[in-house]
This record gives C-alpha cells, sequence and structure tokens, in this order.
C-alpha cells in the first residue's frame, strides 16, 4: 500500500483535495480509500485522505471504515470477527464485536510502534524551552506533556493549540531528525499531541491532537493513542496488556493496550499496540466535480492571502 500511497500522490491527489477541502469538505476534514486486498491473506486495504495529505495510517479513519465495510458488506472476512487490513504503514488486524447488525466494537493491533527520541528539548515560540518527547504509532508525534512552561491542554483553546501545533511542527523539524527507522518515505513532524488531565474519572489521560496545518482531531486519535502507548512503555509507565484509556478534546475515549513488545531491525525496541474504539454511520453522500468549476478540486482558505 505505500506503492499505492506514492502513485495515488502523485497522479491522483486531486481526489483527495476535491473531496477533503472546501466546497465539499472543511478544513478539519479526514477520509479513507476503500482498495481491494493487496495481498492474498489481507481481506482489505486502505488508503488515509486528510486535508494536509495522504497518511501512512489513521486510527480513528480504521476503526470508522472497517465498521463501514462490515455493517455494508463490502467485506466478507475470511475469518468471522477479524479483518486484516493493508495500509500504507503495514498490516493491521482488526477485531470487531458484533451487536445484531451493528459492529459495536473495533480493536485493532496496530503497525509496531515506537519511542524515537526522548526528552528533545526545543524552543517554542509561545512557551519557550520545552521539553518533548518524539514517539511513533503510524505517524510520528512530538508528545508535549504538562511541564512548567506549558501547565496542559484543558488551560487553552482548540484554536490556540492548533496555530501552536503548527509552530510546533516547524520547531520540532529544525531541531531534529525525525525518519522511520525502517521506511524513510515516512520522515518528518506533522502532527502533534498536547496533554492535559482527563475530565472524567473513567480515563487515564487526555490529549488534544493537531494534524497538519489545519486539522484539530475530535477523536483521541489512533495513531496518537499507540504513539502515546509505546511512549508510556518506554518509560515503564505502562505495563503489556494494561489498559490506558486515552481521551480527546470532546470526552470521547480510545482504549489503548501493549499486545506485544518487539525490536526493531535497527535495534530499537518497539511494542505492537492495540487501539480499541466505536463507530456510528451518520449517514451518506454523492459528490461532484465539473471541469468547469473554478474549484473543482477544492481550494483551502490557507492558499489564498487578503
Amino acid at each position: 500500500m505505500e506503492e499505492c500511497r506514492k502513485t495515488f500522490i502523485e497522479r491522483h491527489d486531486w481526489i483527495r483535495r476535491a473531496l477533503m477541502l472546501e466546497p465539499r469538505g472543511h478544513s478539519h476534514m479526514s477520509g479513507t480509500l476503500l482498495y481491494p486486498p493487496l495481498s492474498s491473506d489481507a481481506d482489505m486495504s486502505l488508503l488515509f485522505i486528510e486535508t494536509s495529505g495522504c497518511l501512512p495510517m489513521c486510527g480513528h479513519a480504521s476503526i470508522g471504515s472497517v465498521s463501514f465495510a462490515i455493517e455494508a458488506g463490502l467485506v466478507r472476512p475470511k475469518t468471522t470477527g477479524t479483518v486484516l487490513v493493508d495500509v500504507p504503514a503495514g498490516r493491521l488486524k482488526a477485531h470487531y464485536e458484533m451487536d445484531g447488525a451493528r459492529v459495536a466494537s473495533v480493536r485493532f493491533t496496530n503497525v509496531p510502534s515506537f519511542l524515537l527520541h526522548r526528552d528533545v528539548e526545543v524552543v517554542h515560540p509561545h512557551f519557550g524551552r520545552l521539553t518533548v518527547d518524539i514517539a511513533y504509532g503510524g505517524n510520528f508525534y512530538p508528545i508535549v506533556e504538562v511541564q512548567s512552561n506549558f501547565p496542559g491542554c484543558e488551560n487553552f483553546s482548540p484554536q490556540q493549540l492548533l496555530e501552536w501545533g503548527r509552530q510546533m511542527h516547524c520547531v520540532v523539524n529544525a531541531a531534529i531528525d525525525v525518519v522511520h527507522p525502517e521506511n524513510p518515505s515516512i520522515y518528518g513532524v506533522r502532527h502533534t499531541m498536547w496533554t492535559g488531565a482527563p475530565v472524567s474519572h473513567d480515563a487515564d489521560a487526555r490529549a488534544v491532537v493537531i494534524a497538519g496545518d489545519s486539522l484539530v482531531d475530535r477523536s483521541p486519535c489512533g495513531t496518537g493513542t499507540s504513539a502515546r502507548v509505546a511512549q508510556r512503555h518506554a518509560r515503564d509507565m505502562l505495563q503489556k496488556g494494561q489498559a490506558f484509556r486515552h481521551q480527546s478534546l470532546i470526552g470521547s475515549c480510545f482504549v489503548g493496550r501493549v499486545e506485544e513488545t518487539t525490536t526493531l531491525k535497527s535495534g530499537l525496541p518497539a511494542i505492537l499496540p492495540s487501539v480499541e474504539g466505536r463507530a456510528w454511520i451518520t449517514g451518506r453522500s454523492e459528490h461532484y466535480v465539473d471541469e468547469s468549476q473554478p474549484y473543482a478540486h477544492g481550494f483551502a482558505l490557507s492558499e489564498f492571502s487578503a
């Protein structure tokens, strides 16, 4: 699927722009393209698209896509209750439970996730000196824990965190090389995780994830949850099999766990995390692309100056 991602970006990125950007989408839009299985033992393949580009992996989109594919009858898994999904970042194994005709939950085992750099010191334009961990869970994240110069995400508005997240991407990319040790096509920071205290007693932690230049994640973020599980395990804060209830900006939760420990070919310790959540089908829509329209392939306000 990584080759499919590259080909899509080179030849068909207009589809992503047309669907994700205005006037059909909006600045926080994300989606998936469902492909037939590209390997003999897989059940389906997914390509992840959003306003910022075509991602290697997206957790909440995986949960939503598996739920929709099962409920709509688009996929007939070889093994009932399990869907094997090829994505650009690797192979996902998704377990689902049914409640009648509805998918009640999806738990996917993600790609190997790891803490790449710990205790990286950066100077942020707003906060000044911050210490962050750089972790990978399908995408790279600088994880900003509560510290003297950052009192927690609950003290700021989503718009503030969005602006400061964009700045964090630039600061981290300028300060340190962030490259996947086994896949050099996955590199750089395009996401930031601002952490804070949970808003309910049934959660262990909370995070607001900023993706690209314009997206504030409403979900707890599947790849972000995987990255944080990897970070906490590397720091001996989370044990194998222990549930980590990760809360989003709006209070929704994913449950992350360390399923297995492993080692990358480079020798870097890693884990296989699982993320569990639920999705609901809210509607269907049909879009048209008229090449005579000035903005047929979509537009973003950031592309224009007043």
